[in-house]
């Protein structure tokens, strides 16, 4: 399956911003999803998980309350709208999936599948 992100830009701290993750190949459903963030200088981190029906989600204590995982109506996409912005969360942020139904993953290494990422600048 190919992964395409898109929806990063520049934003006044306080906005938001909705990412998508468009999935090709392959139907998307078995998939389970997740956003990783790497900021200059920083090791990459998960954001944001998601299983494959969307009925099970994981977000990392630094984004909780603030950004939203979904799968989109459309079944091949994967949102993550992020709001109330702040200059930390300025990074490059990628989707991935990895195809285990039911499971939400929150390691690196399980996903096997990569978009090219999306860059996201909070302004201060």
């Amino acid at each position: 399956v190919q992964l395409q992100a898109s929806g990063g830009g520049l934003v006044q701290a306080g906005g938001s911003l909705r990412l998508s993750c468009a999935a090709s190949g392959r139907a998307f459903d078995p998939y389970a999803a997740g956003w990783f963030r790497q900021a200059p200088g920083k090791e990459r981190e998960l954001v944001a998980a998601i299983s494959s029906r969307g009925d099970k989600k994981y977000y990392a204590d630094s984004v909780k309350g603030r950004f939203t995982i979904s799968r989109g109506s459309a079944k091949n996409t994967v949102n993550l709208q992020m709001s109330s912005l702040n200059p930390e969360d300025t990074a490059v942020y990628y989707c991935a999936a990895r195809y285990e139904p039911d499971s939400v993953h929150t390691i690196q290494w399980e996903y096997d599948y990569w978009g090219q990422g999306t860059l996201v600048t909070v302004s201060s």
